[in-house]
């Protein structure tokens, strides 16, 4: 591949993951780093709007982006985690976590989506996750995390609708990488199947496998790790 990559969350296990991954296969030739944890100039936060507009105000001056990857997400923050019935939902709570898992991304997509070029195909791209699924929750609960990730699956579909009125070839996907050994993960690890847990590398890997075999008729879906659809 060639071109500029973007990596929103690169601060993360997933993210920076995945961009040591770019540049060890000099995949691109230029690869932007974001994140909330990275220096002044890399700086950026999903819920200070502010940050993302300057990001991409920094990116709009080279080579249009050829994908451009949201890894951010969460699940848990010191006492709080996802809701085990209706009597744990807790609105500020709740109010973050789509801020994060939702909003967010819609907004990066605001920002940075005019940014991608007319030709080619390009990738806007988002992790998700299975339970964000509608019509296979068989478990309840969850209740914050799930309903964000199902709005971010919305989200993705409508920025799918939105980028191919200027090139029809861009794709827009939600992306499940799997269990993987992150913070966020980590207090869950517990019932993760022998060889379901994912070292951050590893998802890295697989989650570029399933990026480089996409094509136009996939944008506004979500797939997970292993390159199979997951049902809205």
């Amino acid at each position: 591949m060639t071109g500029t990559a973007i990596i929103i969350g690169a601060s993360g296990g997933i993210g920076g993951a995945f961009a040591d991954l770019l540049e060890e296969e000099g995949a691109y030739d230029c690869i932007w780093r974001f994140g909330r944890s990275m220096p002044a100039e890399a700086h950026l936060d999903l819920t200070s709007e502010a940050t993302i507009a300057a990001a991409a105000e920094q990116v709009a001056g080279g080579p249009p982006p050829s994908l451009i990857l949201v890894a951010t997400g969460i699940l848990h923050d010191g006492e709080r985690g996802p809701e085990k019935s209706l009597r744990d939902v807790d609105a500020d709570w709740m109010a973050r976590v789509f801020a994060v898992n939702a909003i967010g991304p819609a907004l990066v997509a605001k920002h940075f989506a005019p940014l991608l070029p007319r030709t080619g195909s390009p990738v806007f791209a988002a992790l998700s996750a299975r339970v964000g699924s509608v019509s296979d929750n068989r478990m309840g609960g969850w209740h914050g995390y799930r309903a964000s990730k199902a709005a971010l699956n919305m989200l993705i579909r409508n920025i799918a609708i939105e980028i191919a009125r200027r090139n029809d070839r861009a794709i827009a996907v939600g992306l499940h990488p799997g269990t993987v050994d992150t913070a966020l993960s980590k207090p869950f690890q517990g019932n993760v199947a022998p060889g379901k847990l994912f070292a951050p590398d590893r998802a890295a890997l697989q989650l570029l496998d399933v990026i480089e075999a996409l094509k136009p008729s996939d944008s506004g879906k979500c797939f997970a790790w292993d390159g199979a659809e997951i049902a809205p």
